[in-house]
């Protein structure tokens, strides 16, 4: 859990107010190719869905530079388990804890991995169905980034099967089954 003093700015809050929840973009720490392009791809794949979003800079996979658009927020660092209940859904690099916190969130979910287990959770999360096929960053274009962008936050079965697998998350006591599992096989 995120610190419980942490409270979200006056001005995050206004964007979230100001129309439908929007699609949470970022790549946390990841870094690869033009991250100015990336940021540029997210921004033109938004606009073609008609979606607001909240761009993430994160440590290196997004370069948002001089973003001018009032339907795009761009945020350093905030809690993903506040700001994912606030999203239409999230586009992110798939690493364990950002998909965790994704589903646990009840989202449907975009994996656009990188590296290492990310292709993995990408592949979890489009057989769970609570999200569309992942997308390799080396792969990512507008068109891609927006026809996946258009399920997520469009099909309705989609939605409604991660609602449901956020629900069954937040009633699960991961630590006690962890800790039973352990104990049994002691």
């Amino acid at each position: 859990p995120g610190s419980p003093t942490w409270q979200p700015s006056p001005a995050l809050l206004d964007f979230l107010a100001q129309g439908p929840p929007p699609v949470y973009v970022g790549f946390g720490s990841m870094t690869g190719g033009d991250a100015q392009e990336l940021a540029s791809m997210v921004m033109e794949a938004l606009a073609a869905t008609g979606q607001r979003g909240i761009l993430a800079s994160g440590w290196g996979g997004l370069a948002p530079g001089a973003i001018d658009s009032r339907d795009v927020y761009v945020v350093r660092e905030v809690p993903h388990e506040w700001l994912f209940l606030q999203m239409a859904a999230v586009v992110h690099h798939g690493g364990a804890s950002t998909t965790g916190a994704g589903l646990h969130a009840g989202k449907p979910t975009v994996i656009c991995p990188f590296r290492g287990d990310q292709p993995f959770w990408g592949r979890r999360v489009h057989e769970l169905g609570v999200g569309p096929e992942p997308i390799f960053r080396n792969r990512i274009t507008v068109e891609r980034l927006a026809a996946a962008i258009r399920a997520a936050v469009t099909d309705p079965g989609m939605a409604e099967r991660a609602a449901r697998l956020g629900e069954q998350l937040r009633t699960e006591d991961g630590v006690a089954n962890a800790v039973a599992f352990v104990e049994a096989h002691l």
